[in-house]
């Protein structure tokens, strides 16, 4: 498919200001005036009250809607840019896709004259093939801060490769052969305060690396860690969940447990205890996990919290190989890791679910999309699609955290991804449990489609709740730490105690896991104020270290009544 459309996505830079509510002077009407005021001009006014009424978010629901039925390839791994373009590409050793290179173009010394990754414009809702020479199937990688993604590892001859993509209307893969010390097939990317992205585990591969090397001699370290959360036969420990910590260490989960880790010495800082019935939350038992908003007061953030959902039971990776399905883990489990005793709280979800993803949304709610109800991770080893969203909201009460969505009607099993986009949307592609594309006559065909998820924040009933941002470009740079004031535009009247300001760090999503995932409640207190008719700013303060925000793109939204706006791209340095 060529792409019709090669704009760049961005917002106008003179924002259209809505038009404010009319007003009525109620005081100087003369309702003693029968004959003025007619039975179709009461009529007019109860409209307009109802119109300029606000609106309840109870009333909304999600929606779901098809983008494209096929993009040509299997969408095994996802990443959102700067451009407003998604990076998407499936694996290069099962023959041809469904949509071919341009210009008559063929893989080096390959028949294969088939796209395996393709650009993505969401403006356009096009696609743009691109050519991956070396093998990217199942994979990782990280946005790096100048903007581009640096993508790493594979399966056979792409198990040492680093891969460049930035984007625009002609680039393409750039590859480095050998830029990786060991072979890295089922690993995990992280982007670090100092820029680099550190690289862990992966099959067979017991250690971590960074990217860029600071010297021609660096290397890999071991990390026993992997050693000791590898099961013989099953691993149950790939694609490990790692976040960066607000002291500069990383959490890492694997199998069952976590431990913080100081990667500058390569030592465990703390060991957490095992998630209460110790089954396994990594691939084959594929769950998911988020790190929980972050909310930064006076330039602190006192709780740092990791939500790990679903999987499936130890023996179920044995068992379903032999043709036994064991029911998905229906459980949550949460942790503080800042506490000085941190304790697994365990949370029931309404639908059980492995291979489910977890999509960090603006407002600081949690989204748990695709997966089935039984069997694990592999080559037509689950069964059951989970066809309904659940939405988990973080700071509701403990008994009302749970809601579930409205349902898709395509099953996003093995190979599922899902992304969050600027405009709040969910892009949700992929799920191909066969080890090439069947169509026909298997359980769960290939899946080649592209479908938005829209959650309820986006019902349009729910139009007057929503800000506009109106006072930055796109692409604005901000420094840590620094103080800056938004512009925002809301139809209904604005309550200043339910303002926020958050940012998300676009993530890399394949194999139900979103690397570098990361939301910020930015630091300001109740500094909402109005500048007129519909027009208000609020003041805020940039993360104040690496630490809590690593140098890079993020998206900002304004929230009001959990209603978030369209986002814009800012920069941190």
């Amino acid at each position: 498919m060529v792409v019709a459309c090669v704009e760049h996505f961005t917002p106008p830079q003179n924002a259209t200001y809505l038009t404010p509510p009319p007003y009525i002077p109620f005081a100087n009407m003369h309702l003693n005036n029968h004959k003025e005021m007619t039975f179709h001009r009461i009529l007019l006014l109860l409209l307009l009250l109802l119109l300029h009424m606000p609106q309840s978010p109870a009333a909304a629901g999600s929606s779901w809607s098809l983008l494209l039925p096929s993009i040509g390839i299997s969408a095994m791994h996802m990443q959102l840019l700067p451009t407003d373009r998604v990076v998407i590409y499936d694996r290069t050793d099962f023959g041809t896709s469904n949509i071919s290179l341009p210009d008559g173009k063929c893989r080096p010394n390959s028949t294969d004259c088939s796209a395996h990754s393709v650009e993505y414009n969401i403006a356009c809702n096009t696609v743009r093939p691109l050519m991956v020479l070396s093998n990217v199937w199942c994979s990782s990688g990280t946005l790096m801060p100048d903007g581009s993604l640096v993508q790493t590892g594979g399966w056979s001859d792409g198990d040492h490769v680093v891969r460049i993509y930035k984007s625009c209307d002609n680039c393409d893969w750039q590859e480095i052969p050998t830029g990786l010390s060991q072979p890295r097939w089922y690993a995990t990317n992280h982007l670090l305060p100092d820029g680099r992205q550190i690289i862990v585990g992966g099959r067979r591969s017991f250690n971590y690396e960074f990217y860029p090397k600071m010297s021609a001699s660096e290397t890999d370290f071991t990390m026993m860690f992997l050693v000791q959360t590898n099961e013989p036969d099953v691993e149950n420990n790939l694609y490990p969940f790692v976040f960066l910590n607000t002291d500069g260490n990383i959490f890492i989960y694997a199998n069952y447990r976590g431990i913080l880790f100081d990667y500058v010495r390569s030592k465990v800082v703390r060991t957490f205890p095992a998630i209460p019935g110790g089954d396994p939350r990594n691939y084959p038992s594929t769950g998911s996990a988020v790190l929980l908003p972050l909310h930064i007061v006076q330039g602190n953030v006192d709780c740092v919290e990791v939500l790990v959902c679903g999987g499936a039971p130890r023996d179920a990776f044995k068992n379903a190989n032999n043709g036994k399905f064991d029911g998905a883990l229906d459980t949550c489990g949460r942790i503080k890791i800042s506490d000085p005793d941190p304790q697994w709280v365990m949370e029931t979800m309404p639908l059980a679910r492995v291979m489910g993803d977890m999509v960090l949304l603006p407002n600081g709610d949690v989204l748990i999309i695709n997966g089935g109800s039984a069997g694990v991770a592999g080559w037509d080893l689950a069964r059951d699609p989970v066809l309904s969203p659940v939405i988990y909201g973080p700071d509701k009460p403990t008994e009302s955290r749970f809601e579930v969505q409205n349902p898709s009607t395509i099953a996003r099993m093995y190979h599922s991804t899902a992304i969050l986009l600027r405009d709040g949307r969910v892009l949700v592609g992929g799920s191909n449990a066969h080890d090439k594309y069947e169509f026909t006559n298997v359980l769960y065909p290939t899946e080649l489609s592209l479908e938005a998820f829209s959650p309820a924040y986006l019902d349009p009933s729910l139009s007057g709740l929503r800000p506009n941002i109106i006072s930055h470009e796109t692409k604005t740079t901000i420094h840590h730490g620094e103080n800056f004031i938004i512009r925002f535009i809301v139809s209904c009247p604005v309550d200043p105690n339910l303002v926020k300001v958050t940012m998300v760090a676009p993530s890399f999503n394949t194999h139900s896991f979103s690397m570098n995932q990361r939301l910020l409640i930015l630091d300001g207190g109740n500094t909402t104020v109005a500048l007129g008719m519909s027009h208000y700013e609020v003041s805020v303060v940039a993360p104040p270290s690496g630490n809590i925000s690593p140098a890079g793109n993020y998206i900002l939204f304004v929230v009001h009544q959990e209603v978030p706006s369209e986002g814009i791209w800012v920069r941190i340095r």
